[in-house]
């Protein structure tokens, strides 16, 4: 009878071998159905911005309460990010992914039928729950059924998808507003729209099994034989053809084991400084993009919508060339030019909006978009690839947490900042974000493209902390260190 000791030995070894291996279709199928999610939380997020306008006439919000209506479902996914995550961990991928997008379907519709805004605040939080819960068991699955390389180009594609739900929401609440359609009714219809892609991809997801690289984790070899065979066409014959219990490891020595090693350390700080400025990069100027081109005389709201969907059809290609050039350019060179244009284009954008040249405004905020889709696509995929194999959806949920507290923090103050300071100085403020993330991309960024995970069994007891991981950087043609 094999120790514990022998046994996580036997799936550490597994795990990489999985980790290293070349995918099959039904693994790129799984990994689309994973980062289609961000088509969701688009359409969520960004249909609001549209709608603030008719909210705010339909239930007569203050400044504040609109902001917390707006930022309550950022809040809500920050605590799902971070709890869905530690419970993938645990209980199983597949699970949690059915369980948060039937709330989703559930909580979406349910924007449609508040009568005050302090349920329109609840329920929004409630939303942020499983959908923060989905995107990091979704990056999870992305590291865990992709190969190197090319898992890395899928996760890069958020920014892609999240253009597409913006692009969609823009489409369909232009479409009802020139319809004539009441806007009490408009907005809530809007909202609740989100619960048919939602139900979609319910449907779609309900015969994805739990990843192979989670079943080795807890000792299910059998069934992890089955799932690699289907997703990577290999059946692990290093593994026995029985299960064995493995003891779960400790939630608690998730950071040390990121800190044990330097490039998995580096990385992770940059994963986490990225998301934050680009969260807030976002969250702040774009968000309300609509809001202030129509409050600073630049555009009225039927052409605001014209001009952003215009806007936005760029940012979308800029989300697909991203993850193109990654190869070439890798992580930290994708991050260096994308915050590097933003920061020029907040800077220009704030030029524009003081001396009032307000035709050049739109090219200012599609050249931030364009440099924001650029510098937010890859910090969710650095913060799970770099993570150890046993902590993937910890690691996706602690570093989606940064995205969606900045996030909530932004979208709450920044009227109140642009409304004290100014439209202009406000958006200097926020063009600091990007220079940050520039700096954390050239300073402390190592490049981790095409980084495979190759953690050795700890030493001491079974579930302690694993001793460091050693890590395996680049094939011949990719990115060198």
């Amino acid at each position: 009878m094999p120790t514990q000791a022998e046994i996580r030995q036997l799936s550490d070894r597994a795990a990489q071998h999985v980790l290293s291996k070349q995918g099959t279709d039904t693994g790129r199928r799984t990994g689309w159905l994973m980062i289609s999610t961000i088509l969701i939380e688009a359409w969520d997020l960004y249909a609001i911005s549209f709608l603030l306008l008719f909210v705010k006439n339909d239930l007569h919000p203050s400044a504040a309460m609109l902001g917390l209506a707006s930022g309550a479902v950022q809040l809500g996914a920050l605590i799902g990010a971070l709890g869905g995550g530690w419970v993938a961990d645990r209980i199983g991928r597949r699970k949690v992914f059915i369980i948060t997008m039937a709330l989703f379907v559930v909580l979406a519709l349910s924007q449609s039928f508040v009568t005050s805004m302090w349920q329109l605040v609840l329920v929004r939080f409630l939303l942020g729950i499983p959908l923060g819960s989905d995107i990091s068991t979704g990056y999870a699955y992305i590291m865990e059924t992709m190969p190197k390389g090319k898992r890395e180009v899928m996760g890069n594609r958020w920014q892609g998808m999240f253009g597409l739900g913006e692009i969609a929401a823009i489409a369909v609440i232009t479409v009802m507003y020139l319809s004539g359609m009441d806007h009490g009714l408009l907005w809530r219809i809007g909202l609740g729209l989100g619960a048919l892609p939602a139900l979609a991809l319910l449907i779609g997801r309900l015969d994805v099994p739990d990843t192979a690289l989670w079943l080795v984790q807890r000792g299910k070899f059998k069934q992890a034989k089955a799932v690699a065979k289907k997703m990577f066409n290999d059946d692990l014959d290093m593994l026995p053809d029985e299960d064995y219990v493995i003891e779960r490891p400790r939630t608690r020595d998730f950071l040390s084991s990121i800190w044990q090693d330097p490039v998995r350390r580096k990385a992770s700080v940059f994963a986490w400084i990225s998301n934050a400025m680009q969260g807030a990069e976002f969250a702040a100027f774009a968000f309300y993009l609509p809001v202030i081109l129509v409050l600073t005389g630049v555009s009225g709201i039927g052409a605001t919508n014209f001009v952003t969907g215009a806007i936005y059809i760029i940012a979308t290609v800029s989300g697909f060339v991203a993850p193109m050039v990654t190869p070439k350019l890798g992580h930290r060179g994708v991050a260096r030019w994308g915050f590097g244009t933003a920061f020029v284009s907040l800077l220009l954008a704030a030029l524009f909006l003081q001396l009032e040249w307000h035709v050049l405004v739109p090219l200012a905020a599609a050249g931030l978009m364009w440099g924001h889709y650029w510098d937010a696509s890859n910090g969710m995929t650095i913060a799970s690839m770099v993570a150890p194999s046993r902590y993937k959806a910890t690691a996706s949920g602690f570093g989606y947490i940064f995205v969606k507290l900045a996030a909530f923090v932004t979208i709450f103050f920044f009227p109140i900042l642009f409304t004290e300071l100014g439209v202009p100085l406000a958006t200097v403020i926020v063009s600091l974000l990007s220079l940050t993330g520039y700096l954390a991309a050239t300073y402390i960024l190592p490049e981790v493209y095409g980084y495979v995970e190759q953690e050795e069994s700890p030493a001491g007891p079974a579930g302690g902390p694993s001793a460091p991981g050693r890590t395996a950087l680049r094939d011949s043609g990719e990115p060198a260190a």
